[in-house]
């Protein structure tokens, strides 16, 4: 087959059909699959970055991701908050002291 042509591949067919590389179908297959491609792997991509993004603090209760945020915004790891004291996890905005106590039980055990 000549090398100006792209075989496709049509359900069906025993043989691909031929379509030259300037028509505007090969062009439109082309955006379709790109496209397709481009979805597929955003959501791959998601994905993985929700399983590396998991830590102890989204097993406790009343810890969604704001307070999270700002939990690693002020200890910087979860290292960190284990070293620090019920009084400063306190000292972070949305944070009471029974919620401080318990984010240390949960993460020092």
């Amino acid at each position: 087959m000549d090398r100006s042509y792209e075989r496709v591949f049509v359900e069906g067919q025993q043989e691909p059909a031929p379509l030259p590389w300037a028509s505007p179908g090969l062009k439109l297959l082309q955006r379709i699959r790109d496209e397709a491609h481009r979805y597929a792997l955003t959501y791959h991509r998601h994905l993985r970055d929700q399983r590396t993004s998991k830590s102890v603090l989204d097993e406790i209760p009343g810890i969604g991701p704001r307070r999270k945020r700002e939990l690693l915004r002020r200890f910087g790891s979860v290292a960190g908050i284990r070293r620090a004291s019920v009084d400063e996890i306190a000292s972070v905005p949305g944070i009471s002291k029974a919620l401080a106590q318990r984010i240390l039980e949960h993460v020092r055990a």
